[in-house]
């Protein structure tokens, strides 16, 4: 059923340089291994790596115990692509860093093309205040 709806969420999808994007992408069966910040911070060095390269250009992002939303513009290529390379080479090195083999992230990943200049900034709220609403809804607050 999960392969089903990551294959509806291909159709239609375009890529244009560009266009701003906000991505979400979420671990296999929502494995939080993102709660430990240093494995956190090897997915933050492949958007780094992605704009050094000049492919992308990163907005902001946030990354959770157990998916991450990254606002960025794309510079080059596709963003499939661009998203591929960036799942491929932080599995390989979250891996390596949690001493786990297999499979990292869920198959395919969440795209919405921002519209509007108010999208940018309200679209960059969200993804920053998306830890001060997890631990609200977890606290109840």
């Amino acid at each position: 059923m999960e392969y089903k709806r990551s294959m509806r969420l291909r159709l239609g999808r375009f890529s244009e340089i560009g266009r701003i994007y906000l991505l979400t992408s979420v671990t296999v069966d929502r494995t939080p291994l993102f709660s430990d910040w240093r494995a956190a911070r090897l997915v933050s060095n492949e958007f780094r790596r992605e704009q050094e390269a000049g492919t992308s250009f990163s907005i902001a992002w946030v990354i959770m115990p157990d998916h991450f939303h990254w606002l960025v513009e794309l510079k080059k290529g596709r963003l499939s692509s661009l998203v591929q390379r960036v799942k491929s080479r932080s599995s390989i090195t979250v891996n390596r860093h949690v001493d786990r083999a297999g499979q990292l992230w869920q198959r395919g990943y969440h795209d919405r093309a921002l519209r509007r200049e108010e999208d940018l900034k309200e679209t960059a709220r969200y993804v920053l205040a998306n830890p001060i609403q997890s631990v609200r809804a977890l606290w109840n607050v």
